[in-house]
């Protein structure tokens, strides 16, 4: 065992890498390729391994210009992930050898300054592209994440490109720092700086249900949830997470519904129940045109060409109770 004053402690398991340090513990999934465990303050953040996003519910638009036909293998993508490898680097290192039976050898428990986690993997389609999400959680328990998409020639236009992150329970609400109201990159001029709060998770009540609540141009997504699936917790006092900028603003949505589940109901009332919180950090945003009655295709300035490289960043870090 390291005896250390590193203020992270890492635990390498069999199937799993735990970072564990002051109010906070991980668990990254060498199976799954990610954070599979986000527990801040004894309150788990994640349902589902985040995952990388490819695809937005169909919206009126892009049903009238066909391009979900054109575009269709992005939905198998979005909802076939598979990461391919994963590496660890400790202060910088490269760590060789962590997967069982080798990692006996570390004996217990080993301190770092940092760690990052890479998971590389390629998308479901023909022809693959790579993703690699990479992240580096520092001594405070903020978790730098990198995310790169690198393109590939002769796949069709991208819905959006970012990544998902499914939480166990609805939330309260959200608060954010970006444009006002709900903004698509070619819908953005009515927007206004500043700080905005929404009330629960809001769908927009359209007759078909389809891809909404997109805010661009975000410097900062704080989520407030009071709510947890361990029934011995009975106090429900508010706690929150956020999700900032790192050297651009982003575009998220957050919702009670994956893109599929929307993908999937004809009607409102085909919809779950809502049991989850789903937000998007994205990274590239289609627009949604609208040029004429809901036909015509989106400018070729909003479009997502799939055959170049996107790459963005962001942070995630845990709040005080209460926030």
């Amino acid at each position: 065992m390291e005896h250390t004053n590193k203020k992270l402690k890492l635990v390498f398991g069999d199937v799993v890498l735990g970072v564990h340090g002051d109010g906070f513990s991980y668990l990254f999934s060498y199976q799954t390729g990610g954070i599979e465990s986000l527990c801040i303050g004894g309150k788990e953040w994640l349902y589902r391994t985040p995952t990388p996003t490819f695809w937005r519910a169909s919206t009126d638009n892009d049903r009238g210009c066909g391009f979900p036909n054109r575009s269709a293998m992005w939905l198998g993508a979005d909802l076939f992930w598979k990461t391919e490898k994963v590496t660890v680097e400790k202060d910088g290192c490269p760590v060789e050898q962590f997967l069982a039976p080798d990692n006996n050898r570390f004996g217990g428990p080993v301190g770092a300054e940092q760690v990052t986690i890479c998971c590389i993997g390629h998308t479901a389609t023909v022809p693959a592209a790579e993703v690699v999400m990479k992240y580096t959680v520092t001594g405070d328990g903020a978790i730098h994440v990198e995310v790169s998409y690198e393109g590939q020639k002769g796949l069709p236009e991208l819905p959006v490109f970012g990544m998902r992150f499914v939480m166990p329970t609805a939330a309260d609400g959200y608060e954010w720092n970006g444009l006002s109201g709900e903004t698509y990159p070619d819908r953005m001029a009515g927007g206004v700086n500043g700080i905005w709060k929404e009330n629960g998770l809001p769908v927009t009540p359209y007759l078909v249900p389809q891809d909404c609540g997109v805010h661009m141009e975000t410097k900062r997504l704080t989520i407030t949830r009071s709510t947890v699936l361990a029934n011995e917790m009975g106090e429900k006092n508010p706690f929150s997470i956020s999700f900032e900028a790192g050297e651009n603003p982003f575009a998220f949505s957050c919702l009670p519904y994956t893109a599929s589940e929307l993908e999937n109901a004809l009607h409102q009332e085909e919809l779950p129940p809502a049991r989850r919180t789903v937000v998007c950090i994205l990274g590239a945003v289609r627009g949604v045109g609208g040029i004429d009655s809901w036909g015509s295709d989106v400018e070729e300035a909003y479009r997502i060409s799939a055959e170049k490289a996107i790459s963005y960043d962001f942070w995630i870090r845990g709040l005080p109770t209460g926030r």
